[in-house]
């Protein structure tokens, strides 16, 4: 799961939130910087990785675009199913979306003092482009695919990938409801 997901499973915690959204900065012994909280957003990130990383119904996801897009294919569902959960936004949350990343922005903001720098650089562009709202729409999703391949050490073919969703919207669409669901359940347990 990408950003939205990971910052909308972290319930209404802000510490959670927080560390769920830094969690790919945080690398080793870093972690133990952190209060007790953030440090349970980074553990349920790295849950939620791995949860998704082994699910059958998205590595069904992957299986569809790892011939054209290769080691980049989880990535890329990552995005797509960020977009889902955008596009459906309503169905899973009582505020708009862009209250909700407005929101978000703001709370990342109040905790920039303890932000890793990775993550900082990142929030630099993720705000002025709105990712999060930016998902929901295709051009959205392409923008975000785009600056990915950029950002790739080998050729990555990502900034083409929108066009693979859009051959198979419709069963990527039934990939994501089928595992959110899941997924949802999971992270419950999880946090209860």
């Amino acid at each position: 799961m990408n950003y939205l997901a990971h910052i909308y499973l972290s319930g209404d915690n802000q510490d959670l939130m927080v560390g769920n959204f830094i969690a790919d900065h945080v690398k080793g012994s870093m972690i133990q910087q952190f209060k007790e909280e953030i440090k349970a957003g980074i553990i349920l990130h790295r849950a939620i990785d791995q949860f998704t990383d082994s699910h059958p119904v998205v590595e069904l996801s992957k299986a569809r675009l790892r011939v054209e897009f290769r080691k980049y294919a989880p990535v890329i569902v990552d995005i797509f199913y960020d977009h889902f959960l955008a596009r459906d936004w309503q169905q899973y949350h009582g505020k708009s979306l862009d209250l909700f990343s407005t929101q978000t922005y703001e709370i990342l903001h109040r905790y920039d003092a303890i932000l890793p720098e990775r993550a900082k650089n990142m929030l630099s562009y993720m705000e002025p482009q709105n990712w999060l709202l930016g998902y929901a729409k295709m051009e959205g999703m392409q923008k975000a695919l785009t600056g990915l391949s950029r950002r790739t050490k080998f050729i990555s073919g990502m900034e083409n990938a929108h066009l693979a969703l859009e051959k198979d919207y419709a069963l990527y669409e039934k990939e994501f409801t089928d595992f959110f669901q899941e997924l949802r359940l999971f992270v419950a347990a999880l946090t209860l």
